[in-house]
């Protein structure tokens, strides 16, 4: 499973779980670490303003202990609506993307396919996340007038 965090800007961190390991919430308090982490090192000055996050309401986004760090990290959330893929950037831009680049290749292993993911995210320019970012406003605004019902 391959985990990505992205903003406006580029990829902030890309998180690959081995095989047959399952994400929890201690799994993913522990890439929201290295999150933070990579916040500091690629953006700088960006933990001293508001950070937004984007989380669907799995139940390891949702756990307690998850909500305890993004809280003590004083980061703040934006609602999910409840089913509606529509309002995952991940899904609608970056995911679609990646899976037409990776449709007509093959790979002798694991390691050469991580490879090419890493890759393909960090060699996208900054106006590709800029673009899949600005898409969610109408999505989100069509979810709201809706309400929020799925899309």
């Amino acid at each position: 499973m391959c985990t990505v965090f992205w903003d406006r800007q580029g990829v902030l961190l890309v998180e690959f779980l081995p095989q047959g390991r399952k994400i929890n919430s201690t799994v993913y308090c522990e890439m929201l670490k290295k999150l933070r982490h990579a916040i500091q090192n690629k953006r700088r000055g960006m933990l001293s303003a508001t950070i937004l996050s984007l989380h669907d309401n799995a139940r390891l986004h949702s756990a307690a202990q998850t909500q305890d760090l993004i809280t003590s990290f004083r980061w703040e959330q934006m609602d999910h609506s409840l089913y509606s893929p529509d309002l995952a950037p991940s899904d609608f831009h970056l995911f679609l993307h990646l899976k037409k680049f990776l449709g007509s290749k093959r790979f002798d292993g694991d390691d050469d396919l991580k490879g090419a993911v890493q890759k393909r995210l960090t060699l996208q320019v900054a106006a590709f996340y800029e673009e899949g970012k600005q898409k969610l406003v109408p999505y989100y605004n069509k979810c709201l007038n809706n309400g929020g019902e799925y899309v």
